[in-house]
């Protein structure tokens, strides 16, 4: 069992900055590949970003390319999420979860929500205009 605690999330203007965090329990955190989803009000939850269990490979929305970071220390069980350059339209909860390292190593569709077995409580991230 993987517990996620996701933290970091807050009130921002159009383009500032915010660091999302997301620590984990597992044992062998660097088994897991690790994602950040979101679901704004109305709209179904979306993959923002996921990061392969070694840190190697990272996968990013159309959307937030260029604007977002996902990393990770495994030395510290967690995965964080770097926003810069942030728009209303990222309004939103962010979710953490995580998925065996295996699901990316075999080229899945790291997008599904379905892929990933643990989640987060998410945390609210709100950007005024």
């Amino acid at each position: 069992q993987v517990q996620l605690v996701e933290s970091g999330g807050g009130l921002v203007q159009a383009g500032g900055s915010l660091r999302l965090s997301c620590a984990a329990s597992a044992r062998t955190f660097s088994t897991y590949a690790m994602a950040w989803f979101r679901q704004a009000p109305g709209k179904e939850r979306e993959f923002v970003a996921g990061i392969s269990g070694n840190g190697a490979y990272t996968y990013y929305a159309d959307s937030v390319k260029g604007r977002f970071t996902i990393s990770r220390d495994n030395a510290k069980n967690t995965v964080y999420l770097q926003m810069n350059s942030l728009k209303p339209e990222d309004t939103a909860v962010y979710y953490c979860a995580a998925t065996a390292s295996i699901y990316y190593s075999r080229n899945y569709d790291y997008t599904q929500q379905g892929l990933y077995s643990y989640w987060g409580q998410g945390t609210q991230v709100t950007v005024s205009s």
